[in-house]
């Protein structure tokens, strides 16, 4: 196929250099020793995000090492062994995987008639529960894989075998754990043709969470199927400088430059996350501007991509939201939204470590745990409050505009305490994320509201106590802090620590931008003031102080 006139930012599968603007995914491999892995013949992990370049590098490290004439890589994916917990249905379907990885990898695809690895698949790939017309027996699930990988490492000699096998995180229950015990079995007598010297488990997570799930929950012990790994490696995201790096590409290619207020922008809302990197770049190039402009991307072009990725609902952020239902993640992404220092988190926690292997969260000496980046925060946070925003009635119901149409920020928040009087209560009942309930009802409010005319921008970790909401509308601006009382805490130390933090981010950006602490009343019953004191407002100084 020729190479593409000109190419393009990918944020769909795999990455190669004739279509693609990329950067080589070797070069973010974290405690990797690649030429180690096959030279002492060990299995290893490899394990990142969705969407941050695995497929990418073991696809063009297989090719490479193919290209060498020394060994036979072939990559294989068992996704389509999703959802197959019994090893009697998911084991010919994994088999089937590796038939087409041989097929797409062009190493050796035995004839079904005439090799014995053909012959073994000609019995297995057939319907399992028919009786077979052979002498043979049909062979048994739990060693299926072992057999033919074995006889596969045979058809390919004198090269030694290595294979990458992908997706392995959609595995479950018994088939996980059959999957893991052949390759350990085998793992013993690895040799050129006798089995395959080297194997890579690649996925999202890293492989003790493979073994808890398929476990369901329980923890795996030392003599669980898989204890022969020598290392797990991970991808790490683009540095600042990456960014443009990538986007010289383009410009080398076609002239077309971008500012470095456009380059800052990208990297503060992807945090260099590779799929929103190249979704804004993408975007930016392909949709705000068109494919062949040599225009400047400005950082106007990069705002107007993120609003379009934002609303697409592509499935990459889409998957995002359905994360959020399992309980596991919904304990951390609590705890970093409401900045609840009574549930603290710690990194050597599973669940902790699940949500940073998926990458939603990160930590980071200076900032502790946060969502990994403004575009997933944006994206969680719609996910969550879209009951509440989708509920609210529509803008014309409520006074939130001056005459000119400007936003009138001391009326919306009138409307919300108004709002929130006459539906928490009732709202909270059905709430699933209940801690941060304030929170998403007051989001859904402010969206549902400035819906098209604005911008929000939010900043919360975990141990804050605290969310920064920062409001643009026209030319106009705000900042908003949300601080909850709880039983804890004194209606005066919650002020003074709310009024220090607001004062701490507005020094961010413009010290005459309208500042506005609203403090929710999240006491126990009995503690809590009633409604007619608890909605309340006043000016402290520069900031005006409501309660809720």
């Amino acid at each position: 196929m020729p190479k593409r006139a000109v190419r393009f930012f990918n944020t769909t599968g795999p990455c190669n250099p004739d279509d693609h603007y990329m950067l080589p995914p070797a070069d973010r491999l974290i405690g990797a020793q690649l030429d180690r892995y096959v030279g002492d013949q060990l299995y290893w992990v490899l394990h990142a995000p969705r969407q941050t370049g695995k497929t990418t590098f073991i696809q063009s490290w297989a090719r490479e090492l193919n290209a060498t004439g020394k060994v036979a890589a072939c990559y294989v994916t068992v996704e389509y062994a999703q959802g197959l917990r019994e090893v009697e249905r998911a084991m010919p379907t994994i088999c089937e995987a590796i038939r087409d990885g041989a097929a797409v990898g062009g190493l050796p695809v035995p004839d079904v008639t005439t090799h014995a690895l053909g012959s073994l698949l000609r019995d297995i790939l057939g319907n399992w529960f028919k009786v077979f017309k052979t002498d043979r027996e049909p062979t048994s699930p739990a060693s299926m894989l072992s057999k033919i990988l074995g006889n596969w490492a045979a058809l390919v000699a004198p090269k030694p075998l290595v294979i990458f096998f992908d997706e392995v995180d959609v595995l479950e229950g018994e088939t996980m754990i059959s999957f893991l015990r052949q390759l350990r079995g085998g793992f013993a007598t690895r040799a050129p043709s006798v089995f395959p010297i080297s194997i890579a488990l690649v996925g999202m997570r890293d492989l003790r969470d493979y073994l808890v799930a398929a476990k369901d929950g329980v923890a795996p012990n030392p003599g669980s199927p898989f204890n022969i790994k020598t290392d797990s490696v991970v991808i790490g995201n683009f540095q600042r400088e990456d960014i443009a790096r990538l986007f010289a590409q383009r410009t080398e290619e076609i002239k077309q430059q971008i500012t470095q207020e456009a380059l800052d922008y990208v990297w503060k809302q992807s945090r260099g996350q590779p799929w929103i990197v190249n979704s804004l770049l993408m975007r930016a190039t392909m949709r705000v501007l068109t494919r062949d402009s040599a225009e400047t991307v400005t950082l106007e072009h990069v705002e107007e991509a993120r609003k379009q990725m934002i609303t697409a609902r592509e499935t990459h952020l889409e998957a995002l939201g359905e994360r959020l239902r399992d309980p596991r993640i919904k304990r951390v992404i609590q705890a970093i939204l409401s900045g609840d220092s009574d549930a603290p988190l710690g990194r050597s926690e599973r669940d902790v470590e699940f949500a940073i292997d998926l990458g939603l969260i990160t930590w980071t000496s200076e900032e502790g745990f946060r969502i990994a980046n403004p575009v997933y925060e944006e994206i969680l946070m719609r996910y969550l409050n879209s009951p509440y925003h989708d509920s609210v009635p529509p803008p014309s119901q409520f006074r939130w505009q001056h005459p000119d149409g400007s936003l009138d920020m001391d009326s919306l928040l009138k409307e919300f305490q108004k709002f929130w009087r006459r539906y928490a209560d009732t709202w909270e009942k059905q709430a699933d994320y209940m801690e941060v309930f304030p929170h998403l009802l007051l989001m859904g409010f402010l969206q549902r509201l400035t819906n098209g005319g604005g911008h929000i921008e939010r900043e919360s970790s975990a141990g804050s106590e605290r969310m920064d909401i920062f409001v643009e509308y026209g030319a106009k601006k705000f900042i908003l802090e949300i601080k909850l009382l709880r039983d804890r805490n004194t209606v005066g130390g919650i002020e003074a620590t709310g009024l220090k933090q607001i004062f701490s981010y507005r020094d961010k950006f413009d010290k005459t931008i309208p500042c506005y602490l609203i403090i929710f009343d999240r006491r126990s019953e009995g503690k809590k003031l009633p409604w007619e004191e608890r909605i309340s407002w006043r000016t402290e100084g520069e900031v005006t102080i409501l309660g809720c």
